[in-house]
């Protein structure tokens, strides 16, 4: 962060933390029963570091802060309480193991020598109300740290909020949003809704949106007040009559003052460095390890040590029976009341959504499902169908439902806020649900990525799995409640008792996996990888996958037509090839004229009599006939034309216009994302007609696409985790990585190097790193198998470390089960000690596994701390596909955007890890993507 000028004013600017949001989000974010060696609780406090540290390293350059303070509630009673003395008396009690964490929150932002202050009688909100129209007044900009919607009547001339979880900046159109109303008349429309979280009475029956109506129509609270007699409705009518008063009352409540008496001043806020040996006394009083060893290395000063105590074992959570569990239909408001209550209470909630399908973009919210404790659920039926008679179905819903809006608006305070975590099995899923319809839900915990975070590679993650292998217990199933085939219902139409008991079980599920989980992940050692690598991606995949990417319909269209000509031209020479006519893409009919007419070798039938003809078999005819290569290059026409150009056109969504894949952040073993529904990742880009398939994605008008790809980033994580000096120094060098490595091996010099051979260097570059064999080799160059090997033995020889990286991967692998990217994920390797071809290919994965996790690893990094970069530019991350991330921007915003991507893309393994070799990001633009490629 930068010095401060003498004297606060004009050019300063002054950063204000919501100290009692950060205590919270910390409390919540690390495993339970995170203590000392002598037992003091300081998961909140190692989490509350952890955040100044990081708010630390990413406050710096131009526009850091040059004033900062952490504001804290003091005492419970305020002003305000004498004003109502009900004010706040709904708030649930502390955490018995948060109450003594608190003071140490003080010492740690003193130990950072970052401004702590706090007031007796007075809220933090006071406070920082009052410093940040004192900063304003100055001639300084300020920036509030903290989602409280409270805090949103400041914003404007100067004054901004942060929303540090989200990555969110909170201006006057982003209050408007929430409020519908600007921030000048945010207190009116608060004080008609009230808050049921801090006991602010309101109008009774007048929500967020009816007071800002209200307010919009009428101008302010006095004037609505003075005309409620106006008021066409008679229920609106008579309630802002019979309770004016009341909501004068509590328009006071929730009005913030700007005149609190500090008994300091904003120069006493400068920015300044933390003494070395006050935070390192601070941290290794705390015993954080970790943080004590990265902070040292960032203020290049030794590290102490600190001597690990004996690990605890984790308390048992014991789990009633599933045949005890309740599970209940909640269908009115009433009813509803103390489930949130409880969730208040506890601080978490696991919820679920049931929907009409799985396409997060259309499908429509059926229900809701709430678990605040194990064996005790509960189902909110929201648009469940009346039953139909005979054939007819019926369009209008079931009694004994809540209201849509009504459901949403009660529960929308808890979903949203800060203090209370959200638990669910593949969250992305119902946070894009919940976006739909206006509900941002977060903080969230994912049962789904805390089982791939701890046991990636030894089994799938869906909710099915986990329950049978971790509870013992077999879910309600699916298919016979929507049935199958023609006669397959959606959920809406499934009756509310029977939804009611499968919808509560998955919430109940899901909050005991997690009850189990959450303390497993520490011992595991994956909880940095769960909250670093996992969960923060969920937000940033969601958004990509909303943004979605233009594809135009016509161009598809055009290469379909051209697609259908080229097969048919292909087919006739197919036919002309074999002297008869017969169906190309019949594989039996194929391999009858390769093998019986013709006579080629390798024909082998299968059990049902038929010839097979893989693709890998028609390749090695290619070399004795021309018929096998047509019929491949048929085969490849064919799938890219019903694969892509005619599949795409049906994905594209019919309200936005655009196509809108979901990436699956569990799927593979080794950290990759996956894309589905449809692919986006594996668009063949080595043939001219796969690469033209790109052209078909467009940027809107006034658009273009901007694509940032690494530049053979698992070669330099394969040099820097082999120790290659030689590979090491030629990306230093920035030579051409294929052409050196053909030199070094073949003795050729770069000068004479020909196309050839530096084909052969880079098959060999990359088919080393997936662990490739002398017969893959040989397949691949298509030459004779003893020459292949030759090669592969060339290489080690020269790059002996390689060697010596594989037989110390597969030896740890063995010993472990697991091998571990650089950033400390697990890829388990169950069938690594098996007998036979399963431990060939095991051993393989495992030597390539840690280069191309650390790979995903670090473009993860990059996506999710992408969305703050690029922060209030015209710019939307739309695609991630395998090392490139594709954006959308406005045309004369490219030459921002580049380079600052850029930078993230680069940095994303620092501070983390320290690479021996740069990353380097390649960077182009066009108006699809083909041409940014």
């Amino acid at each position: 962060m930068s010095s401060a000028p003498t004297g606060f004013g004009k050019g300063c600017h002054l950063h204000l933390i919501d100290g009692s949001a950060f205590i919270f989000r910390a409390y919540h974010a690390l495993p339970p029963l995170t203590r000392k060696s002598d037992g003091l609780p300081i998961g909140a406090v190692s989490g509350f570091c952890n955040m100044l540290q990081r708010y630390v390293e990413d406050n710096t350059g131009p526009d850091a802060p040059t004033h900062v303070a952490v504001i804290f509630d003091k005492g419970s009673h305020t002003f305000r309480n004498d004003l109502y003395d009900l004010y706040k008396a709904n708030r649930e009690a502390m955490p018995e193991d948060l109450r003594p964490q608190i003071p140490l929150t003080r010492q740690a932002t003193e130990a950072f020598n970052i401004a702590c202050k706090e007031m007796e009688g007075f809220e933090a909100d006071d406070i920082i109300a009052t410093l940040a129209c004192q900063a304003r007044e100055a001639g300084g900009r300020v920036t509030i740290i903290s989602s409280d919607k409270d805090l949103m009547q400041l914003v404007g001339d100067g004054v901004e909020m942060l929303d540090a979880m989200k990555n969110l900046r909170i201006g006057v159109d982003g209050v408007r949003e929430k409020f519908g109303v600007g921030p000048e008349r945010v207190v009116d429309v608060q004080a008609l809704a009230g808050d049921s979280v801090d006991n602010v009475p309101g109008a009774p029956g007048i929500g967020i949106k009816t007071a800002a109506l209200l307010i919009n129509e009428y101008g302010d609270l006095d004037a609505l007040l003075e005309r409620a007699g106006e008021i066409k409705q008679p229920k609106r009518r008579q309630t802002l009559i019979d309770h004016a008063d009341q909501i004068r009352l509590s328009r006071q409540l929730v009005q913030l003052d700007c005149k609190t008496p500090l008994d300091f001043g904003l120069d006493d806020l400068e920015v300044k460095d933390p003494d070395p040996e006050v935070l390192m006394g601070f941290l290794t009083e705390m015993e954080f390890r970790t943080l004590t060893r990265r902070i040292s290395e960032k203020l290049g000063v030794e590290a102490p040590v600190i001597e690990a105590p004996k690990a605890a074992e984790a308390e048992p959570v014991e789990m009633p029976s599933f045949d005890d569990a309740e599970y209940v239909a909640v269908t009115s408001a009433e009813e509803l009341a103390p489930w949130i209550a409880q969730i208040r209470e506890r601080g978490w909630v696991a919820v679920d959504t049931e929907t009409t399908g799985l396409n997060e973009m259309v499908a429509e919210l059926v229900g809701i499902s709430l678990a605040v404790e194990p064996g005790r659920a509960c189902y909110i039926p929201l648009q469940h169908r009346a039953e139909g008679e005979g054939l007819f179905e019926s369009t209008e819903l079931a009694e004994g439902q809540m209201g849509l809006d009504e459901a949403l608006d009660a529960l929308r305070d808890v979903l949203e806020s800060d203090a209370i975590v959200k638990i669910g099995q593949n969250m992305k899923y119902d946070t894009k649900i919940f976006a739909r319809y206006g509900v941002q839900v977060a903080p969230i915990d994912d049962t789904m990525l805390m089982s791939y975070a701890m046991h990636g590679g030894e089994h799938n993650h869906g909710m099915d799995t986990l329950s049978e292998r971790y509870l013992g217990h077999t879910p309600i199933p699916i298919k016979p409640l929507l049935g199958s085939g023609k006669s397959a219902i959606t959920f809406d139409r499934v009756p509310i008792d029977k939804a009611t008991q499968y919808a509560a079980e998955d919430a109940d599920i899901t909050l005991r996996l997690w009850q189990i989980f959450r303390p497993e992940l520490h011992k595991a050692r994956v909880t940095t990888v769960y909250e670093t690598l996992e969960r923060p991606l969920v937000p940033v995949l969601a958004q990509m996958e909303m943004h979605g990417i233009k594809v135009d319909r016509d161009t598809l269209s055009r290469m379909s037509n051209a697609f259908s000509q080229k097969m048919a031209a292909l087919e006739d020479e197919i036919h002309e090839l074999a002297g008869e006519k017969f169906n190309v893409g019949s594989p039996s009919q194929v391999g009858g004229i390769l093998f019986d007419k013709m006579s080629l070798p390798g024909g082998k039938k299968g059990k049902t009599g038929k010839y097979s003809t893989p693709a890998d078999v028609l390749e090695d005819l290619a070399t004795e006939h021309d018929l096998p290569g047509r019929v491949l290059d048929w085969r490849q026409l064919s799938k890219l034309k019903s694969t892509y150009t005619d599949a795409l056109q049906e994905h594209i969504n019919s309200d936005t216009g655009r196509v809108h894949t979901s990436y699956a952040i569990a799927g593979a073993n080794t950290g990759r994302l996956a894309s589905t529904e449809p692919n986006l990742q594996n668009i063949p880009v080595r043939s001219e007609e796969g690469r033209r398939i790109r052209e078909a994605f467009v940027a809107e008008p006034g658009n273009v696409l901007v694509s940032l790809d690494y530049s053979q980033i698992e070669l330099r994580i394969l040099a820097h985790i082999a120790k290659i000096p030689e590979l090491k120094q030629a990306f230093d060098d920035g030579l051409d990585i294929h052409a050196m490595t053909a030199s070094e091996m073949f003795d050729v010099p770069l000068e004479e190097m020909t196309p050839d051979i530096r084909r052969q260097a880079k098959a060999i570059n990359f088919g080393v790193i997936y662990g490739i064999s002398g017969f893959g080799l040989a397949r691949n160059l298509r030459i004779p198998r003893a020459e292949a090997q030759g090669f592969i033995d060339r290489y080690f020889e020269r790059f002996p470390g390689i060697k010596d990286y594989m037989a110390d991967t597969k030896g740890f692998a063995k010993e472990h089960g697991f091998v571990q990217t650089l950033f400390g994920r697990k890829i388990h390797t169950p069938e690594i000690n098996a007998k036979g071809p399963r431990s060939g290919f095991a051993q393989r994965a495992a030597i390539n596994a840690p280069i191309q996790g650390t790979a995903a690893d670090i473009i993860r990094r990059a996506m999710i701390r992408m969305p703050a970069a690029i922060e209030g530019m015209p710019a939307k991350m739309l695609l991630q596909v395998h090392d490139e991330l594709l954006f959308e921007v406005a045309e004369d915003a490219v030459d921002d955007l580049i380079p600052r991507a850029r930078e993230v893309m680069e940095g994303a393994a620092d501070p983390a890890v320290h690479l021996d070799v740069k990353l380097v990001v390649d960077a182009g633009k066009g108006a699809n993507w083909a041409e940014a490629h």
